[in-house]
């Protein structure tokens, strides 16, 4: 058998050791330079904040740090419309570069809802449907009535509505409410020989409401004087407060 010199193997070893050097090489330069340039390995960009501002800006900005974005939309009560109501990742999150950043724009045009039934409802549940909704519960007035905190009338724009009635997202719906004082009884205001105004002035400010209103002829008496009244302000005579009161008046009554 031929013997292997020394040198022979000497020079084996040498190009393994080259070959072995080339691989390290290589392996070193895939994984500290390549990915790191092809992948900005170890590169962050801050995430801005731009909530509340509008489309333009916010695109501007995201554009200008090469992050991208994707839009969606809702519409929020008393934002203003087409402004970021949301972000997300959110604001200092530290993301690479052409990160896709989802906003939240909030809609021009707000979407209807079917108005609810509130009457009879007490006054917290019916905020809680309206809020669940996404109407706003708008004045809350309290009326003379024996169903204490229980809803009597629901109004929008000052008129009231009915169960159903398609609204705006967002509307202000107004409540009546009985403070529960629907039982006391008091004396008969005596309004007649007052004027209309003064009338109705004084029975509301008795916790009673103005019902009726018949007009008559009355040569001897100043048009708007109010003649006579039901229930009558006779000795002894009472009224439940959140009662009604017909008034006679002088002349031609103009409608409310």
């Amino acid at each position: 058998m031929a013997k292997i010199s020394t040198q022979s193997v000497s020079d084996l070893l040498i190009q393994i050791g080259i070959v072995l050097a080339l691989l390290a090489v290589l392996f070193l330069g895939f994984f500290f330079v390549y990915l790191p340039f092809t992948t900005n390995h170890g590169q962050t960009i801050t995430v801005p904040e731009v909530t509340k501002l509008s489309f333009d800006e916010m695109k501007n900005i995201l554009e200008d740090r090469g992050l991208r974005y994707e839009v969606d939309s809702t519409f929020v009560a008393g934002a203003p419309p087409l402004t970021v109501f949301q972000q997300y990742p959110r604001a200092n999150a530290k993301v690479k570069e052409g990160r896709k950043i989802y906003v939240t724009l909030v809609k021009r045009v707000p979407p209807m809802v079917s108005m609810p039934n509130l009457v009879d409802m007490i006054d917290r549940s019916a905020a809680r449907t309206l809020e669940a909704l996404g109407l706003v519960e708008g004045e809350r007035t309290y009326v003379p009535d024996v169903a204490k905190n229980s809803v009597l009338r629901q109004l929008y724009n000052g008129k009231e509505i009915a169960p159903g009635t398609p609204v705006p997202k967002g509307a202000r719906i107004d409540l009546e409410v009985g403070d529960g004082l629907g039982n006391t009884m008091f004396e008969v205001p005596n309004v007649v020989g007052l004027q209309l105004d003064e009338a109705e002035a004084a029975i509301r400010g008795s916790n009673l409401k103005v019902g009726t209103k018949i007009s008559v002829e009355d040569p001897e008496k100043e048009v708007g004087t109010v003649v006579r009244q039901r229930p009558e302000a006779r000795p002894g005579e009472r009224i439940r407060v959140g009662e009604t009161m017909d008034l006679w008046v002088v002349g031609p009554i103009e409608p409310n």
